[in-house]
């Protein structure tokens, strides 16, 4: 199957982009209360004996925080160039290459999902098809970490760090992510949305939903 441009173009910027997008937010986890606050409260809700996946988990510092909470989490991501920070970061983690819109991973087998900033590049049209993938591979009662840029108006990045690659950074409304969700089979647990912080270069409100894919 010929991969769709979208997923191309994506994989392309990132691999350009790896090692200097590593270096920039390395750590940066470490300056964010509130996310390392939900990434927490995710970890609670998971309750199940399955792994966690960190879905376009990039260099791995989110995979590597969950892992710190004693998830069984490891990271799977398109760009192979990613993947090389991450397994060299992490190096007691299990990274691999592959798209979260057609997932090597049998059905209902995971304890928890987690998309942290990685659905920003997914053209809405192919959302539903997306949180479908998410819910397919989640055991009943899993829980579900989405991550997103809040907004209308989406953000291009040409030529980032003097590499000749470019690519949009797609921001959405959180009801209308809840929405799909919802209509993907999940539950909504919580909603939170943090105002842009100027100390990071934030032009946007941050969202973070839980839902759960609900119990049989």
């Amino acid at each position: 199957m010929t991969e769709a441009d979208f997923l191309t173009t994506t994989r392309t910027f990132y691999d350009a982009i790896a090692e200097d997008y590593a270096t920039l937010f390395k750590d940066a986890l470490a300056q964010r209360p509130l996310e390392r606050a939900m990434l927490a409260l995710f970890a609670e809700l998971v309750d199940g004996d399955g792994p966690v996946a960190d879905l376009g988990c990039g260099p791995g510092e989110a995979t590597g925080h969950l892992a710190s909470l004693g998830l069984p989490v490891f990271g799977i991501d398109l760009s192979e160039s990613m993947l090389a920070i991450a397994r060299r970061d992490h190096p007691g983690l299990r990274f691999e290459r592959g798209s979260m819109l057609e997932l090597d991973i049998p059905d209902g087998t995971l304890s928890g999902a987690m998309s942290f900033y990685s659905s920003i590049h997914t053209p809405v049209a192919e959302l539903p098809a997306l949180f479908a993938e998410f819910h397919r591979v989640l055991a009943p009662g899993a829980p579900l970490l989405v991550a997103f840029q809040a907004g209308d108006e989406h953000r291009h990045h040409d030529r980032p760090f003097g590499h000749p690659v470019a690519l949009t950074f797609l921001r959405r409304r959180p009801e209308d992510i809840a929405e799909l969700l919802t209509a993907a089979g999940f539950a909504l647990v919580s909603r939170t949305v943090r105002e842009p912080d100027p100390a990071f270069d934030e032009t946007a409100a941050q969202a973070f939903l839980i839902v759960r894919k609900p119990a049989v």
